[in-house]
């Protein structure tokens, strides 16, 4: 069984939200998969959340990831932007 990196593009609820409440949450979400956590400018000052976490391989790894993700207060939306094998 091998491992994936998955990058996961979060958005939050409203575009004047404070992110680093977010990004606290997804960083205690994720534990120790997270590798990467920044912002990313989106358009009209909106920023979205890009976390990169190292899972393994297994069918809807992936998807469990996403969707404790969205259930996270203040996020609106999470994508899953890339997935790679490591």
């Amino acid at each position: 069984m091998g491992s994936v990196a998955v990058t996961f593009r979060i958005l939050p609820e409203d575009a004047e939200a404070d992110l680093e409440p977010v990004k606290a949450r997804v960083r205690k979400a994720l534990g120790g998969a997270l590798r990467d956590l920044k912002e990313q400018p989106v358009a009209f000052g909106l920023k979205a959340i890009l976390a990169i976490a190292v899972v393994g391989d297994a069918e809807g790894g992936s998807d469990r990831l996403e969707q404790s993700l969205a259930a996270l207060p203040g996020v609106g939306s999470v994508e899953t932007v890339d997935v790679t094998l490591v």
